[in-house]
C-alpha cells in the first residue's frame, strides 16, 4: 500500500531523499545535499509517497499562497512509475492551492514529461497564442 502525506520538508530522511533523486537521475540536486535540504525546508508544501517504509515519490510547491504556486520536483522512483502515482502526488501537493490563479512549472524537454503535464491540464506558454505570454528563466 502506498501512503501519501504532507510532511515538513526538513523532516524527510535525507538518505532516502538523495536515493530517490539519484534514482531519476537528478544529480544536480544530489551533488549538493545541503542545498537540497534548504530547498525542501523552504518549500511551502512537501508531499511524499512511501511504500513499506521506502520513499518512492515526492512533490513540492513553492508559493505565496495567493497568486502563484510553483510546482517543483515531482519525482517517482522508476519502479513505481506509470501507475498514477505522479498524478496523485501532484493532486495532493496542489490541494491547498485551489484558489491560486497561476500554477507553473519548469521541466525537461522530454516527450514523456510533456505528455504527463498536459494530462494534468498544463500547457506550454507558446500554446497560449502569439505574443500573449512569455516565460523566462535564468540559471546561476
Amino acid at each position: 500500500m502506498v501512503t501519501i502525506e504532507v510532511v515538513v520538508g526538513a523532516s524527510v530522511d535525507l538518505t532516502q531523499v538523495l536515493d530517490l533523486y539519484d534514482s531519476v537521475g537528478w544529480t544536480a540536486y544530489t551533488r549538493d545535499p545541503e542545498r537540497l535540504v534548504r530547498a525542501l525546508a523552504g518549500s511551502s508544501t512537501v508531499v511524499t509517497a512511501t511504500q513499506d517504509g521506502e520513499l518512492i515519490g515526492l512533490a513540492r510547491v513553492v508559493s505565496d499562497g495567493a497568486s502563484i504556486a510553483y510546482l517543483q520536483d515531482v519525482l517517482v522512483r522508476p519502479s513505481a512509475q506509470r501507475g498514477g502515482l505522479g498524478r496523485r502526488l501532484v493532486d495532493a501537493v496542489l490541494a491547498s492551492y485551489a484558489d491560486v490563479r497561476q500554477k507553473v512549472l519548469l521541466t525537461d524537454d522530454e516527450p514523456v514529461q510533456k505528455a504527463f503535464y498536459e494530462s494534468l491540464g498544463y500547457r506550454e506558454t507558446r500554446d497560449f497564442g502569439e505574443g500573449t505570454l512569455r516565460a523566462f528563466v535564468r540559471f546561476d
